[in-house]
């Protein structure tokens, strides 16, 4: 979940989406993020916390739209003087109770990896379109954690971004599901490139 800002530049028909791809490669970038961050390995300077944020960027495939980059983000101002108390009153409101402290919910990207981001796209035509983020915590009336919160769709409300869900309750079998604005009735299916075919016997 993220205040990150919606991105300068949107493709049309975003929200129109029944279909994202994703290089197997990007996939494990993602998946390399959130294994790395809920096991506690920390890079120097990045937020020390166990969940993983990032931004995903894409370009129109046919009627589908493929991921092309991926950026696993380091920091979080979440905790940052008034950000922290937006994230707070936000958080409150929404977010259903959790294992989880209220006040360590929540992911504000820092303006400056944003921006970086958005350069590399711009250079390669690309449009930033979506982000990622973590569930851990099993609830028990949604053991899976595979889909957006109410939080969640507050947050991305009028972004214009598809938020992708890495439910990793089990880290051995985490899965990726993308929705729009973190609406669950607008659930794109993510489909990973190149397939992957059994061999005859």
């Amino acid at each position: 979940m993220s205040l990150a800002t919606q991105p300068s530049g949107t493709a049309q028909g975003l929200d129109l989406l029944t279909e994202i791809l994703m290089p197997r490669s990007l996939y494990a970038t993602v998946m390399s993020h959130v294994v790395r961050k809920l096991t506690s390995y920390y890079v120097t300077g990045e937020t020390a916390e166990r969940k993983a944020f990032g931004m995903l960027a894409g370009r129109p495939r046919g009627a589908a739209f493929e991921v092309t980059a991926v950026a696993p983000l380091l920091l979080n101002l979440r905790h940052d003087g008034q950000h922290a108390a937006d994230m707070d009153e936000i958080v409150d409101a929404h977010a259903i109770p959790s294992q989880t402290p209220n006040e360590q919910r929540g992911w504000i990207a820092h303006p400056q990896e944003l921006l970086a981001f958005s350069r590399l796209c711009d250079e390669h035509d690309w449009t930033m379109f979506g982000n990622y983020h973590t569930h851990r915590v099993p609830w028990p009336h949604d053991p899976r954690r595979d889909t957006c919160t109410a939080l969640d769709r507050v947050l991305a409300d009028g972004t214009g971004q598809w938020v992708f869900i890495v439910s990793a309750v089990d880290l051995h079998q985490p899965t990726l599901r993308a929705f729009y604005e973190g609406d669950n009735r607008r659930e794109a299916n993510v489909r990973l490139l190149p397939e992957l075919r059994s061999a005859a016997l």
